[in-house]
């Protein structure tokens, strides 16, 4: 690699670091901000907080990644400009070492977002549901206090009447009001929560469960005993995604074993893999509009080239959410259009000289 491209790469990277690490950080704290009721409703400690903030980190990462990585080449792109190196970079054939470096920091980028959207993220996801589902049997279990209401996540209700020995509860009262369409009320005489060392489930005997519709029909079911597993009560979505606890290689193994690749897992694997094209787009995007200077001097009021970047970042998630030609509609018209860009800027031109009579 030569030197200048050396050079090149570490602002690039350097910068779009410096920023995401600054990200990370704030949105760690305001994770940590919307989900404290686990330190004062629930009766955990400041770890546990610290922790369930980590563990929600992954996937707003994820959002705000290739983002980073695009302001901060903004930044360094606008840096050399101002110092005129820039300049100097294109009079001297320097324009390899400025492809080769946003190559180099595109290549980086793609390797930390594939290794952050394969694995990182579904450990991440696995690890918050068994979390929440550790805290809410904790809550029922120990800290929970009798003869009062206590919401374990937004929708759910719990009411317990009073405590027995070796972890006996009685009393049980639950109410899942978080599926507008039905309501689902758990009472039972006593209960227990237990684990079989991956899961946690409530014991529930002696009681009834009763549905309640939203067009007013009501259904009630008796039981002696009723397993409940704690994830129905703790997690905010009564149907979690199992995809996403699952990391792509371990979809990738299961699906060679059975010799099947159902629709969803190819889905949720072009998904992963998709984030890499984002980073692509936006690395030579940037350097598409940022790394040609152009002679015009000051007259106009130009919008800044970090909020430049920032808006084609989400206009290109909002794209590819909404596209009928697929997730990855938004960061192949980046480089469509970057590419374009370049041919138009980078091209020799030919200099035409007056001759005077």
């Amino acid at each position: 690699m030569r030197r200048l491209t050396r050079y090149l790469a570490k602002m690039f990277a350097v910068d779009a670091l410096i920023l995401f690490a600054v990200v990370c950080g704030l949105l760690w704290m305001v994770n940590c901000l919307r989900s404290f009721d686990v330190v004062s409703v629930k009766g955990q400690g400041v770890l546990t907080l610290a922790y369930q903030g980590v563990l929600t980190m992954p996937p707003l990462a994820l959002v705000f990644f290739h983002v980073c990585v695009g302001i901060g080449m903004a930044r360094a792109m606008t840096a050399l400009k101002t110092n005129h190196e820039l300049h100097i970079i294109h009079t001297t054939d320097g324009l390899r070492s400025l492809f080769g470096a946003t190559a180099t920091v595109a290549a980086i980028g793609v390797f930390c977002v594939l290794m952050l959207s394969n694995f990182l993220d579904p450990w991440s996801t696995r690890g918050l549901n068994q979390l929440t589902a550790s805290v809410a049997a904790d809550l029922v279990s120990s800290t929970l206090k009798p003869q009062r209401f206590t919401q374990v996540t937004p929708g759910v209700v719990l009411l317990i009447g009073g405590r027995a020995g070796q972890g006996e509860i009685t009393e049980f009262f639950a109410d899942d009001r978080r599926d507008p369409a039905v309501r689902r009320t758990y009472i039972a005489k006593s209960a227990r929560v237990s684990s079989d060392g991956t899961n946690y489930v409530l014991e529930l005997r002696d009681g009834t469960l009763q549905y309640s519709e939203k067009d007013g029909r009501f259904s009630e079911i008796s039981f002696g005993r009723y397993d409940l597993n704690v994830d129905r009560l703790s997690q905010p979505l009564a149907t979690p995604d199992p995809l996403a606890e699952r990391d792509s290689l371990q979809l990738v193994s299961d699906a060679l074993a059975s010799g099947d690749w159902p629709e969803p897992v190819v889905d949720k694997l072009l998904k992963r893999l998709n984030e890499a094209l984002s980073v692509i787009g936006v690395c030579v995007l940037v350097l598409a509009l940022s790394g040609f200077p152009s002679g015009r001097r000051g007259g106009r009021i130009a919008l800044p080239m970090e909020v430049t970047v920032l808006l084609l970042a989400f206009a290109e998630r909002g794209i590819s959410s909404y596209s009928p030609l697929g997730p990855a509609t938004g960061a192949l018209l980046m480089m469509g259009v970057a590419a374009i860009i370049i041919f138009v800027r980078a091209r020799p031109r030919r200099i035409q000289y007056a001759v005077m009579a």
